[in-house]
């Protein structure tokens, strides 16, 4: 470091930029470099040296910034400390490209770590410039401005809100169909980190008129934008049960649904929230994701997967769907889910996230669930928080179905019933009364357990008539 800082201020123009670059290639392999960088005292001068020298240098002094400034907070706020953020501002007016790119990059890579940050690119006068570097021919450029853009507005939804301000979102909208797969997820990317925030921000996305032209991402080859374009839907979806109902109207659920389908891993996580919001906000979208065949890919999500936090966002997400009504809830069972969430909530294995998402699921399916045959199979398994759950369902439909009461004696459900062991006094021995009290006492008694011991002694002790 010693060494390399005096060739900085070097007569010969290629060995500053030389030293300004293995500087550059130092700080970024690790953290430890990029401190010694700002303790040898060398970003002032680089600092000082961006605003004068030639393109070469400044591209090369811009990437020292970017090197020590990705690491940590700290790193940047050092950077940020030493006058850069002015300095990389004016260089984003450069009139070479790749100037205007190492300068987009740096700024970005400060403005990632957190909100102070993030304000003070801001506060440079750093967004404008991002916005026109957007609209320049290059896609390389485009790429990091669209990128540097996405990191300013993730923190809050007034940093966000400046980016709007600038104009962003018109711009930003009319490059979701280049044909740059890399500039597309970047795209994306800043769409997603603005609407995330507020409906007034999900809104003025959509107001871009975004939609139907975002769905054709979800076909897209490369995984990524698939994954962004997912994102971006879901992050609106989120926010109202209107502009759930708009991309409805838009065809988007159905080719949520698709995507889900065509791909693997993380990929498909934020297609999988996404159906859980829309499900989440009413009935009626909640009906939209069945009729739309939603079930049976996030059942297939919960069986394939290895992760466990998208087996549990599949399992929020199918609780969102049949927590509504007795058909909804139909709709769930019917493909034969509940047995699946409940091996994975008592699986040991599972993590504490994947058990919590599978007992809430089971919790909002179960309780509008009136669908005798899918809660059957759970009676012979379930623990005795989830049993209350099944028992009340039971003792719910009994009383007014005769025909559900015969099947429930010849499944062996009845049998089951007289085994569990209630609390005196609790819900689920009122429940369990509820349904014994739809039987004959005798069909009761012969169910209960012990009862072929009595029988048993009754003949031992039966003295016959001769």
């Amino acid at each position: 470091m010693s060494l390399l800082r005096p060739l900085l201020l070097d007569v010969v123009p290629t060995i500053q930029q030389t030293a300004a670059l293995a500087l550059g290639r130092l700080a970024n392999y690790n953290d430890d470099l990029a401190e010694a960088v700002v303790k040898g005292d060398i970003l002032p001068q680089l600092v000082c040296s961006l605003s004068e020298q030639n393109r070469f240098y400044k591209k090369a002094a811009a990437f020292v910034l970017r090197a020590v400034g990705k690491h940590s907070p700290q790193l940047a706020q050092a950077v940020v400390q030493c006058g850069a953020l002015e300095t990389l501002a004016i260089c984003l007016e450069d009139f070479d490209p790749g100037v205007k790119e190492a300068a987009a990059w740096a700024l970005g890579y400060i403005a990632r770590h957190n909100s102070e940050l993030s304000q003070a690119v801001v506060d440079a006068g750093a967004v404008p410039l991002l916005v026109l570097c957007i609209q320049e021919p290059e896609i390389a450029l485009k790429r990091i401005a669209a990128s540097t853009l996405s990191d300013i507005s993730k923190h809050s939804p007034e940093l966000a809100q400046t980016v709007v301000d600038a104009g962003a979102i018109a711009h930003l909208a009319q490059m979701i169909l280049n044909p740059d797969a890399k500039l597309k997820r970047q795209v994306l990317s800043a769409l997603s980190q603005i609407a995330k925030h507020s409906v007034d921000l999900a809104e003025l996305v959509v107001e871009a008129e975004i939609f139907p032209v975002v769905l054709t991402c979800l076909k897209d080859s490369d995984e990524y934008v698939k994954k962004n374009g997912a994102t971006l839907i879901r992050e609106i979806a989120k926010h109202t049960p209107e502009l759930s109902q708009f991309i409805v109207n838009a065809g988007g659920v159905a080719a949520v649904i698709d995507c889900i389908g065509s791909c693997r891993g993380t990929v498909r996580l934020p297609g999988i929230m996404m159906l859980g919001y829309v499900a989440a906000h009413s009935e009626n979208l909640s009906m939209a994701v069945i009729v739309s065949k939603g079930i049976p890919p996030l059942c297939t999500c919960l069986v394939e997967e290895q992760e466990d936090h998208i087996k549990a966002a599949a399992a929020w997400a199918l609780g969102q769907v049949g927590r509504h009504t007795p058909e909804h809830a139909r709709a769930v069972a019917v493909a034969n889910v509940l047995p699946t969430l409940l091996s994975m909530y008592m699986d040991t294995h599972s993590s504490e996230d994947l058990q919590v998402k599978t007992k809430r699921a089971l919790k909002n399916i179960l309780q509008k669930c009136t669908y005798l045959p899918a809660l059957e199979p759970l009676l012979h398994d379930a623990p005795p928080n989830i049993m209350k759950h099944i028992v009340g369902q039971f003792s719910k439909v009994l009383p007014h179905d005769s025909k559900a009461r015969r099947l429930f004696v010849t499944t062996g459900g009845l049998k089951k019933v007289q085994e569990i062991k209630a609390e005196p006094g609790s819900l689920l021995q009122e429940y369990i009364n509820t349904i014994n009290n739809c039987f004959p006492e005798e069909i009761v008694r012969y169910y209960s357990p012990g009862y072929s011991e009595i029988l048993l002694e009754r003949v031992e002790n039966y003295q016959p008539v001769l």
